[in-house]
């Protein structure tokens, strides 16, 4: 039988379904054990009987983390045993097949929590068990839905995706390079790219006009919170155009993406604020003021507010004194 993904479980009531995936969680209710088996689309609650005493044996030693598949009948779960915080929360598999693909020890942290009590070196080393957990298998699907609708979105608006060297010759940036040694030519060395802006500025001289892709970025600095050695940044170019066309088509981007991809959100004001570098700096002590403190808007804004979003242009900026 096909493999299903968990999620769509929902839709099999009443059917044969098989689905595989990692043991969340066991629970044994008198006679009766309950799984919750996990696939990177959801959780769905497994129950094994002792009527199938071989298959009940075998559910007897699972564990957490154990990889098995299961085979079985997906059933409406008795009435007051619904649980709305998962999307199958009103079904239940009732087993009449075990596969073990894969024990498993027990894990050096907690799978089933958000992770943020966890020591962070403890989860980088185990970075495979720690993505594991549901808010992270979340964030990074979210990221996959963002990049597609930035992806579809500028392709709508005329726009090429062109992929970029990441060996290339060292540039004058803001921070050093990282350099990587020529196999072929001993004592030379390429660089990564602190950026495409070399390169994308030749796609505009090569009469290509409107280019994007999701760049990576390597920049040797200094250990500093809002710094990075290696990160992807959405980067884009046009011709032919002026500051104000850039920064529409900019707006009208993070007006849709936010409407598109995170509809519980608002947006604090629209158009966005645009306010002198001279003015953040004097006023907010920054040049990315958060504007959800600010009560001059007079919205009552606030930051304690995790649905609000304000964004705003800063401009003018003194590139040379």
């Amino acid at each position: 039988m096909e493999r299903i993904f968990i999620k769509d479980a929902k839709n099999k009531a009443e059917s044969e379904i098989f689905v595989s995936g990692w043991i969340h969680s066991r629970r044994d209710h008198g006679k009766l054990i309950f799984i919750d088996l996990r696939d990177y689309s959801g959780l769905l609650q497994v129950v094994f009987t002792p009527n199938n005493k071989e298959l009940y044996e075998k559910a007897q030693k699972l564990r957490s983390e154990w990889v098995v598949g299961v085979k079985g009948r997906v059933n409406e779960r008795p009435k007051g045993m619904e649980n709305s915080e998962i999307e199958t929360g009103k079904i239940e598999l009732q087993a009449n097949e075990l596969v073990i693909y894969s024990e498993s020890k027990t894990p050096p942290f907690a799978i089933e929590t958000d992770g943020r009590e966890i020591n962070e070196e403890l989860r980088l080393k185990y970075k495979y068990l720690d993505l594991r957990r549901s808010r992270l298998v979340k964030n990074l699907s979210k990221r996959h839905e963002l990049i597609l609708f930035v992806r579809n979105w500028l392709s709508s608006q005329g726009f090429l995706e062109i992929e970029t060297p990441n060996l290339t010759k060292s540039t004058p940036e803001g921070a050093r390079d990282y350099v990587v040694p020529s196999r072929l030519q001993p004592g030379s060395f390429y660089a990564l790219p602190q950026s495409p802006q070399q390169f994308k500025q030749l796609l505009m001289v090569a009469g290509l006009e409107r280019y994007f892709q999701f760049a990576r970025c390597f920049r040797d600095e200094d250990t500093r919170g809002d710094r990075q050695p290696e990160f992807t940044q959405m980067d884009l170019e046009m011709s032919f155009v002026e500051r104000e066309d850039v920064m529409e088509l900019n707006e009208r981007l993070m007006i849709e993406l936010v409407k598109k991809i995170f509809p519980d959100k608002k947006i604090q004001k629209i158009p966005f604020p645009r306010i002198s570098y001279q003015e953040a700096m004097k006023k907010y002590k920054t040049d990315r003021p958060d504007l959800r403190n600010d009560p001059s808007t007079g919205l009552g804004a606030s930051k304690e507010d995790p649905e609000l979003l304000a964004f705003c242009w800063v401009v003018d900026f003194p590139f040379f004194e």
